[in-house]
């Protein structure tokens, strides 16, 4: 019995079936794997992959279903044995000078720096920007502050006082938990989506019917998410001096608590999650949407800008690899900070009615040292924008905006400094 998978199959985009596929630039001529006559059909890979072995830096691959232009005539090329077969890797046809694989070091080079950008993005976001994130979510329950750090000069000294009095771990508290919060946002959106109808992406085509579907299917994963995000937010905001040393599993034992209403302490003032699930998820639908309209709009931006600056004819290799990476990184920076900065005032009164009822006390963002103890009385969403109008004016919706001046700073000089390292290491390999 001859083995179904061909000799030299690399994996990359194999298609069995008996049609005739074209139009993707240089194909891959099949192997036939039994002993009958050699397959017809070809078996390419996916068009306009920055790095991808079946084009040249600066090329196109025409549209699906537009004949491949004419190659000069010459010799026919013999199938990849296996070992045999000049300009040819792992079943993937060259020349024999080796020219259809050129300077393989900078094409790996482009894919680990490629890797390497959305990493130090991911880092900034998540783990070199959470001191902001505690210190903004702070300032915004601390509804007897008097000064409200709308500044980045007042943050800067207020962070300094926290880590002189308490240590470092007085900035990164909870960053655990929020990456707890961030896999079971993704798994329960998963699995929902996996049991349901309701669509995960929504297509190019679409209509009014699958935009509420989707964003049926985002509300859904905010409800199951919020205990634990409610609990999340206890971490961040919960004063070093007097907290217990917590277990990276903390958030989840208390977002089941709170919802079975049992092990996690709280007051006569706490707010059932019946209450928190409309501004819970108002919060969450209007940054996606938000989130996703900016995001458009700046990737047509950036492309534009790139098409009408740069031809494809007179394209770099250096320019090419960065317009690949950057832009949808950009366009993500760009969406997050519109997002974040609309929704501030409602953030603000979203995290006031989590924390309510629940015992925390919190560090005095005034004076750098003390704590201070948790004991609002809001009724629900209305009567917290009222309260909080009228005794703290319309800036106390702000409490702590310049932590949100200082985190996305901090974002756009470590994208700034990864494209300029990034376009100087392709630059010597060149």
């Amino acid at each position: 019995m001859h083995p179904r998978r061909p000799d030299g199959f690399d994996g990359l985009g194999y298609r069995g079936s008996a049609r005739d596929e074209r139009g993707f630039g240089v194909a891959f001529p099949a192997r036939s794997f039994s002993s009958g006559p050699e397959l017809g059909h070809w078996v390419t890979t996916p068009p306009d992959i920055p790095g991808s072995r079946n084009l040249h830096w600066g090329e196109k691959s025409p549209p699906y279903g537009v004949p491949a232009p004419p190659t000069p005539e010459g010799p026919a090329e013999e199938p990849f044995p296996g070992g045999g077969g000049g300009g040819s890797l792992g079943g993937v046809p060259g020349p024999s000078t080796g020219e259809g694989l050129r300077e393989p070091g900078r094409e790996q080079l482009s894919r680990f720096a490629g890797f390497g950008i959305g990493l130090a993005s991911l880092f900034t976001e998540n783990v070199l920007a959470h001191p902001c994130i505690v210190l903004r979510r702070q300032c915004q329950v601390n509804y007897h502050a008097r000064h409200y750090h709308l500044t980045p000069f007042t943050v800067i000294n207020i962070m300094y006082s926290f880590n002189k009095t308490q240590g470092p771990r007085a900035l990164w508290k909870g960053m655990g938990s929020t990456f707890i919060v961030q896999g079971v946002t993704l798994g329960a959106e998963g699995i929902i989506s996996e049991f349901t109808p309701l669509p995960r992406e929504v297509s190019h085509k679409w209509n009014p019917k699958q935009i509420g579907e989707h964003l049926l299917l985002k509300s859904l994963t905010y409800i199951v998410a919020m205990p634990f995000y409610s609990a999340s937010l206890i971490e961040t905001v919960q004063s070093e001096i007097i907290r217990d040393n917590t277990g990276i599993l903390e958030c989840v034992k208390e977002g089941i608590g709170r919802v079975i209403g049992l092990g996690v302490p709280h007051s006569k003032r706490l707010l059932p999650l019946l209450s928190l699930i409309f501004p819970t998820v108002l919060h969450g639908v209007l940054h996606y949407i938000i989130s996703s309209i900016i995001q458009k709009i700046v990737l047509l931006i950036l492309k534009r800008k790139t098409y009408h600056g740069h031809p494809a004819e007179s394209t770099s290799p250096v320019q090419s690899m960065l317009d690949a990476y950057f832009p949808e990184l950009i366009a993500n920076f760009a969406a997050s900070l519109c997002s974040d900065v609309i929704l501030y005032p409602l953030e603000t009164v979203l995290h006031r009615l989590h924390i309510q009822g629940t015992r925390t006390i919190i560090d005095n963002t005034d004076l750098g040292y003390e704590v201070l103890p948790i004991n609002t009385q809001y009724e629900g969403m209305r009567d917290c924008i009222n309260t909080i109008k009228q005794e703290e004016g319309m800036l106390g919706f702000y409490k702590g905006f310049g932590a949100v001046i200082i985190q996305y700073t901090l974002h756009a000089a470590v994208l700034q400094i990864t494209k300029i390292i990034y376009s100087t290491l392709l630059q010597n390999s060149v």
